[in-house]
């Protein structure tokens, strides 16, 4: 439980950390087109380009695979039921309305990993440009101010193992 509490510490500290930026107008702007290029449609898209081109295993890999992490990742919240940052802090309003209610883990972030990582298998030239992306989307949650920190961490994790183990198995 002290583990549970250090971390609460910590995602509260760092969270507030990253609200104070001097340009935070700038790069609440920034970080919601950031976060926009992570929502389901232009995955959806990725994959009819797959089936287009008559990549049809890369498409079975990219479909089971965002199967496996959505499930996982309602699992998650459902379990853990982890409030946001507006309902945790007193007078803090988010920047945008998040889709759902609980914050842990990052969806967003978890699926961005998850394709940055099967991507960067299959395009290995752009392995650093899709993580450096997937790296953007988790920061973007936390300056919108729907997730903290740590959230995006465990989406990240989950995402990139995800990815690896769907990859195992084909």
């Amino acid at each position: 439980m002290k583990l549970l509490q250090n971390l609460h510490r910590y995602d509260l500290h760092t969270f507030d950390w990253c609200l104070r930026r001097k340009h935070l107008a700038s790069l609440t702007i920034l970080s919601r087109w950031v976060s926009k290029t992570a929502d389901g449609p232009l995955y959806a898209l990725a994959a009819l380009l797959l089936l287009a081109n008559q990549q049809y295993p890369l498409a079975s890999i990219l479909c089971s695979a965002l199967l496996l992490e959505r499930c996982s990742y309602f699992l998650l919240k459902s379990h853990f039921r982890r409030n946001r940052p507006p309902q945790v802090i007193a007078g803090f309003k988010s920047a945008i309305q998040p889709s759902d209610q609980f914050s842990f883990p990052s969806g967003h972030t978890s699926a961005a990993f998850l394709v940055a990582t099967l991507a960067g298998q299959w395009l290995p030239g752009l392995g650093e440009a899709l993580y450096l992306w997937a790296g953007l989307v988790g920061v973007s949650r936390v300056l919108l101010g729907v997730h903290f920190p740590t959230d995006t961490v465990a989406g990240a994790t989950l995402g990139h193992c995800i990815a690896l183990m769907v990859l195992a198995l084909f």
